[in-house]
């Protein structure tokens, strides 16, 4: 269980969290929707440890990880954070396979079994044919479910995605959604995802949806 208590930030003058507590069970899909500038994606930062708030607590089965000394966080943060973005964020001069076991390798596995796990990954989301192409020869769909491998390959305890199908045509939006909810249901893995998408708010299969305004969650 993941707990953000009582979160503030503020940037200078400017309130951008407000109080804000919510709690993320084990094996969820959580959907965050609300205006721009509604505090979306700091929550998002700061429950994934990318960014610190004035005050309040981030809490992952108990431990207060804004305590960490910051190599703590920083392993921390590599075992147990998969990141999905909207733009996927691999690295052009990379393979597909090399992209994927990069966390594996930062967090000092060997290269043979980073680079087995992210073959079988990669196996999983389809993408088997892709393993030695570049970013640039991928699909925006195919790029997007190989950050979605690489955000799995330390097996995390949750996934925080920010707008992930928002550079996606609708059915590449309906697949990545589909494939969340199939690693959701298989393998029990957790999801908070900031999204404009509608199409993934109002879809039955999200546990559930927070709805965010001027810096506070109006349903938590």
């Amino acid at each position: 269980m993941i707990q953000a208590k009582n979160i503030t930030k503020r940037y200078g003058d400017l309130e951008v969290l407000r109080n804000v507590s919510v709690t993320i069970h084990d094996g969820e899909i959580v959907a965050i929707v609300g205006p721009s500038g509604a505090g979306k994606t700091t929550l998002l930062q700061i429950i994934g440890t990318l960014d610190t708030p004035q005050s309040g607590e981030v809490l992952y089965d108990g431990t207060n990880v804004l305590q960490l000394k910051q190599r703590e966080l920083a392993h921390f943060r590599n075992r147990n954070i998969g990141f999905v973005f909207q733009f996927h964020q691999l690295l052009p001069e990379f393979t597909t396979l090399e992209n994927v076991a990069i966390p594996a390798l930062i967090g000092g596995d060997r290269r043979s079994d980073a680079y087995d796990r992210a073959r079988q990954l990669l196996d999983y989301l389809g993408l088997s044919q892709r393993l030695d192409h570049k970013p640039a020869q991928l699909s925006g769909g195919e790029r997007q479910r190989a950050a979605v491998a690489r955000a799995l390959i330390n097996k995390p305890k949750i996934i925080l995605a920010d707008e992930p199908s928002g550079s996606l045509d609708s059915h590449n939006k309906q697949e990545l959604h589909q494939l969340f909810f199939d690693l959701r249901d298989k393998l029990h893995q957790t999801f908070v995802i900031v999204t404009h998408d509608e199409t993934l708010a109002g879809n039955s299969n999200v546990d559930r949806v927070l709805h965010m305004q001027d810096g506070m969650i109006l349903n938590a």
